[in-house]
């Protein structure tokens, strides 16, 4: 889990995993990679936000702690304490979160320009 901070924290799958229902074969999210591609085009926007990389089995421990149990999809962007998006699609103890690649690069835009 992160610590307290002002940045918000963005949840991303690590590419190179397992899916239990489909044995024999490696995978990677394409919305999380996108994001990465975003991230490494604009590196302003990584340092403005905490980065974790979660594996795909469930719990999703650290995604939980913030964004609720109920709110584990990824990628996941979580907001600091207080501020709001329009993209937001949940709020966990104060902590509003935003779901989906494409919602996410709109609240980055939206946030940080």
């Amino acid at each position: 889990m992160s610590a307290p901070h002002n940045r918000a924290d963005l949840f991303l799958l690590k590419p190179g995993f397992e899916d239990p229902a489909f044995p024999d074969a490696i995978y990677f999210d394409r919305f999380s990679a996108l994001l990465e591609g975003v991230l490494r085009s604009f590196p302003e926007l990584e340092r403005r936000m905490v980065v974790h990389h979660v594996d795909f089995a469930r719990p999703r421990v650290a995604v939980a702690a913030l964004a609720g149990e109920d709110n584990q999809t990824l990628p996941r962007l979580v907001l600091p304490p207080g501020v709001a998006s329009g993209h937001a699609s949940a709020e966990h103890e104060g902590r509003r979160s935003v779901a989906g690649a494409a919602a996410i690069i709109a609240a980055l835009v939206e946030l940080y320009g």
